[in-house]
């Protein structure tokens, strides 16, 4: 892999930002999701500060930052001063050649909540008074998202109000991995981002010499490995109770999408879930769908949960069931069922949404304006990708096989069948989409070329 790929749209912002006066740029994101390398990459060549927070006490990050300001500023004897206070480091930052556009980067901004709970007060008032009219980019990053949306961005923060810009970093977008792993078949592709979920420090650790079961075997199931605790971690960063969310998370992966099957899954009542299905939705790790057609998605009652990390999802349904096999050194059993049981209880969902995402990135050369995406369902069918272009009054509609043979012509008139269920587009035209890993039968190759509403998408 290269070593950065992608983040073009959030390097764009941050740019942007940097071209203001004066900007305040608030970045989080779960752990290893890139967001200390985006913020490198951004600041090469510029004239920044980077300061790393630590988990220790207060006056120890302080003294640190005190020794990153003498260099920054050049004025070496600061090393040996004393300063009993932040605002009078970030004021000589300040005036060191004014004239020069500085960035000031804050890296796991978090550590120096807790070490001192009045730090965000305290960072305010820096920015007030200091930061704010000197030609000066802040930019705070922290790896906690609850604590960062509650003590940064939270109304109840001192900060509320003060961030030009906030950026919340996710995994790389599929078509990211594609330009990094090039060297890579389209398949191969399909299953690394189905297993690392585009995390770039997963990804970091794939070797692509090995193989990917042998990938998989050696960084996520053997008990030394790099991922094979790591969504406890993440979980027990972010919330208290970390076995309810771990319950909840296995309920899902185990096909309960309905919070009422959640709730019976774990014996409770479907009300007590509601604030940590939010949580969950908050850090990412569970998404909330819709039929892509429900026209007052807020109060639709046809919501379903997903899992909408790859790996956390790869970890629940293939790690977690089978700790004890793991703990004991039974691996090659847990192998075969990651053998037997990825493509169908795994892969093929996530080529789902990497169809959805194929599709909007070529929505302009087909000459759709696509407003909503997603797919559908009611009590008889289901459709995996769904779309919705108000502007040329189309529903394009569309299906994803993941499969080893080309897909026959039977799929699309299936589809076809399947869209005479949707009411309320009567007036829209619809148009078709078929999307296959292992290409199309010459039968479906003719209807494609024969008819205007159909769209073939390949690899």
């Amino acid at each position: 892999m290269k070593s950065f790929i992608g983040r073009e749209s959030e390097l764009k912002k941050l740019n942007r930002e940097y071209n203001r006066q004066s900007s305040f740029v608030v970045m989080y994101g779960r752990r290893r999701v890139g967001k200390t390398t985006l913020i490198k990459e951004f600041i090469k060549h510029k004239r920044a500060l980077y300061f790393l927070a630590t988990s220790e006490l207060e006056v120890k990050n302080r003294n640190r930052f005190l020794i990153s300001a003498a260099a920054f500023t050049d004025m070496h004897y600061l090393k040996n001063s004393n300063f009993d206070n932040w605002y009078d480091i970030f004021e000589i930052i300040a005036k060191y050649k004014p004239e020069e556009k500085k960035i000031i980067v804050i890296d796991e901004f978090q550590y120096l909540v807790s070490s001192n709970s009045s730090f965000t007060s305290i960072f305010q008032k820096v920015w007030d008074d200091i930061l704010k009219e000197n030609n000066i980019m802040v930019i705070l990053c922290g790896s906690y998202i609850s604590m960062m949306a509650t003590q940064v961005l939270g109304y109840s923060s001192p900060l509320y109000g003060r961030r030009t810009c906030q950026i919340k970093l996710k995994p790389l977008r599929f078509r990211e991995i594609q330009r990094g792993f090039n060297s890579l078949s389209f398949k191969e592709l399909v299953n690394l981002y189905a297993v690392t979920g585009g995390v770039p420090k997963y990804l970091e650790f794939f070797d692509n010499n090995l193989g990917f079961i042998k990938n998989i075997e050696s960084e996520i199931l053997d008990k030394n490995g790099f991922l094979y605790e790591e969504p406890v971690f993440l979980l027990e960063k972010e919330v208290r109770e970390t076995m309810t969310y771990f319950s909840m998370i296995q309920a899902i992966a185990e096909g309960n999408h309905k919070i009422s099957k959640i709730a019976s899954s774990l014996e409770v009542p479907s009300t007590k879930l509601t604030p940590y299905i939010k949580t969950l939705m908050d850090l990412s790790l569970v998404e909330k769908r819709i039929p892509v057609t429900e026209t007052n998605p807020e109060k639709s009652k046809k919501g379903l949960y997903y899992i909408e990390d790859n790996f956390i999802a790869f970890w629940f349904k293939f790690v977690y069931p089978y700790k004890s096999e793991l703990e004991i050194g039974n691996t090659g059993y847990v192998l075969n069922k990651i053998k037997n049981n990825l493509v169908d209880n795994h892969v093929s969902f996530v080529y789902e949404d990497i169809c959805r995402e194929q599709l909007i990135s070529r929505s302009k050369a087909l000459g759709l304006m696509i407003n909503k995406i997603g797919s559908y369902w009611d009590s008889r069918v289901e459709i995996d990708v769904a779309a919705i272009d108000n502007e040329n009054k189309k529903l394009i509609l569309g299906e994803c096989k993941y499969l080893n043979k080309p897909m026959r012509d039977s799929v699309f008139y299936n589809l076809v069948a399947k869209a005479q269920r949707i009411k309320g587009y009567d007036d829209y035209e619809k148009v078709y989409v078929l999307f296959s890993v292992s290409g199309f039968e010459d039968r479906v190759r003719k209807l494609g070329k024969e008819r205007k509403d159909l769209i073939l998408f390949e690899d």
